[in-house]
């Protein structure tokens, strides 16, 4: 079986579903055939986009809600930047700023922060608040997706 991830077009937005090991040779879109890369960043997502690049996304994807003025915050941010350059195409790393989405933060009822909620094709599979050691967080990942797609 081989491991296919999830890559966005930036030229046109389409969804492409691709082998891993093509991306040493270049792939490119299905739709507009411009090449393809991964996103080796988190996105900031607001209350306008969610929908699209969070829950309508086929695969699996990790918010982080949180603020600039939050110091645990500020500690997680450089693991999730890590986590979306090493996880690029199988994980998703999304930011939603409470300060500038509270609707949102709303919505999922976040009370405090940093907190990560995982989504997997669209389903939220597990929440978590505060600051985690790295290995912590990736087992959590790891395991609330196993447990999600059961």
């Amino acid at each position: 079986m081989t491991d296919k991830i999830m890559l966005k077009c930036e030229a046109c937005g389409a969804m492409n579903r691709v082998d891993e090991r093509r991306m040493t040779s270049q792939p490119v879109c299905g739709r507009c055939g411009k090449p393809l890369t991964r996103s080796l960043k988190p996105v900031a997502v607001s209350a306008a986009d969610f929908q699209r690049e969070v829950v309508e996304w086929p695969g699996t994807v990790l918010v982080d809600f949180w603020a600039p003025w939050c110091g645990p915050c500020r500690a997680v941010a450089p693991m999730l930047e890590d986590l979306a350059a090493r996880r690029a195409g199988s994980l998703k790393v999304v930011k939603v700023n409470t300060d500038e989405n509270a609707e949102l933060a709303s919505r999922f009822g976040i009370f405090s922060i940093p907190t990560l909620i995982l989504f997997h094709q669209g389903n939220k599979v597990n929440q978590v608040s505060g600051a985690m050691p790295r290995a912590q967080l990736e087992l959590w990942i790891d395991s609330s997706v196993a447990a999600g797609k059961a």
